[in-house]
């Protein structure tokens, strides 16, 4: 397997910092043992756990006035996996990519995967895109793509999304994502009713396209760029139109995506409960669809929705969502960003393996507000450090992802090999 930072390098690294992780971890392992909890066992579930790396998150995100494109930044899809792969080298919790089409359409979809293999990287859910003109499309997406009042543009957005899925079906991906920007931003400008007929009419055209063993993933988001009305605009719309579509059409969760305030964790458990929940794009916000590093403002809320996830799959030992980092790095390096955010995903799926559930519903079953509070915030306040630290040791990563990223002088490299173009920008954000 290509790795693209020296194995040796890495393991210098280590070596400094596993003599204190060895004590760090033993200390934890006696701690957790008097709850009950067993470290290796946790240590062997945070080895499992992944998610997956968008091709578009390595470059250089884009605010709503300005981009400020970085240093060796990648310029074609085959360098944004190179990235991709010094992320899963370093934190060992990113096997996957997911892919943005056509911003990373590849002319030999078969050289593009052999690519991805050289690097032991594969493709995960394939991302549609007819929220943005094309250069050479005839129909325009301005005022919608799916849910258009033109058939012409709705079958058109319709080729291009099973044109992404045919894509997929060479590259091994098993899920399509689907999210558009259709909607209003004037009261009477679209019919409500007549936009949401078109829209389940269009999913249910590409949905009959998907091969046997895929996912349709249908991602729903208040506002932006609709601001008056989008036509799937929350968790409702997405699971009235997924349960209207197909068993395999689910809803996917994006944690920007809702309104301030809005208690996502019981969405989430309410779309599991009736079998909806397909999938997650992980990121944070303070003021709506943000993009900041996932873990960056809210961990809690972070937590919260991995305690449903757990409670679901201790249930459901075959339940198994998408899960896909979904940020814009503005001011950051993306590879510290996305390895940063992996690790904080990992953390709150490790703490909530680390609730205490049969104390949790001996609350829950007697009313007991304060208790149960305590005991989700008992789990949650844990130094679960040692075991990602662990895992990525025993998995070949590093102790210390960024910090070892730096001393390795990868951005200072592709800086060298990637001279940027000036009039282009191969990040694949707006």
């Amino acid at each position: 397997m290509t790795q693209l930072i020296d194995q040796n390098f890495l393991q210098e690294h280590n070596t400094k910092q596993e003599s204190a992780l060895t004590s760090d971890y033993n200390a934890l392992a006696e701690k957790l043992d008097r709850s009950g909890f067993n470290i290796d066992s946790i240590l062997a579930q945070a080895k499992q756990f992944a998610v997956a790396v968008p091709s578009w998150g390595v470059g250089t995100g884009g605010t709503r006035f300005a981009r400020f494109p970085g240093k060796g930044e990648p310029r074609n899809i085959f360098e944004k996996l190179d990235d991709c792969s010094v992320i899963q080298q370093l934190s060992q919790a990113t096997p996957t990519v997911s892919l943005h089409i056509p911003w990373d359409k590849p002319k030999d979809p078969n050289e593009l995967r052999q690519y991805a293999e050289q690097y032991d990287l594969r493709f995960d859910a394939m991302n549609s895109n007819t929220f943005q003109d094309q250069i050479g499309q005839e129909e325009s997406y301005k005022f919608g793509s799916l849910a258009h009042s033109s058939k012409a543009a709705r079958d058109q957005a319709i080729a291009h999304n099973i044109e992404v899925v045919e894509l997929g079906e060479k590259l091994g991906s098993k899920a399509l994502t689907v999210w558009v920007g259709d909607g209003s931003n004037f009261p009477g400008q679209q019919h409500f009713k007549n936009s949401f007929t078109h829209y389940l009419e269009s999913i249910k055209e590409i949905y009959n396209s998907l091969p046997d063993d895929w996912n349709m993933l249908l991602e729903h988001k208040i506002f932006e760029p609709a601001f008056y009305s989008t036509v799937i605009q929350d968790w409702g719309s997405s699971y009235l139109a997924a349960k209207e579509t197909g068993e395999r059409c689910l809803s996917l969760v994006d944690l920007g995506h809702h309104a301030p305030n809005v208690n996502i964790e019981m969405i989430v458990s309410r779309l599991a409960q009736f079998g909806k929940l397909g999938g997650f794009h992980f990121n944070d916000s303070k003021y709506g669809d943000d993009d900041l590093d996932s873990g960056s403002i809210n961990p809690y809320q972070l937590f919260l929705i991995f305690n449903e996830l757990t409670d679901i799959r201790s249930q459901d030992t075959t339940y198994n969502p998408f899960y896909m980092l979904d940020q814009s790095h503005n001011v950051t390096d993306p590879i510290e960003s996305l390895m940063y955010s992996a690790a904080e995903v990992q953390r709150a799926f490790v703490k909530s393996l680390l609730v205490d559930r049969e104390a949790l519903t001996n609350h829950q079953n007697t009313n007991d507000a304060m208790m149960a509070q305590a005991t989700l915030k008992q789990a949650y306040n844990l130094d679960i450090e040692p075991i990602l630290q662990m895992a990525r040791l025993q998995e070949g990563g590093a102790i210390s992802p960024v910090a070892c990223y730096r001393a390795s002088q990868y951005r200072q490299t592709c800086d060298k090999n990637r001279p940027a173009d000036p009039n282009k920008t191969g990040s694949g954000i707006v």
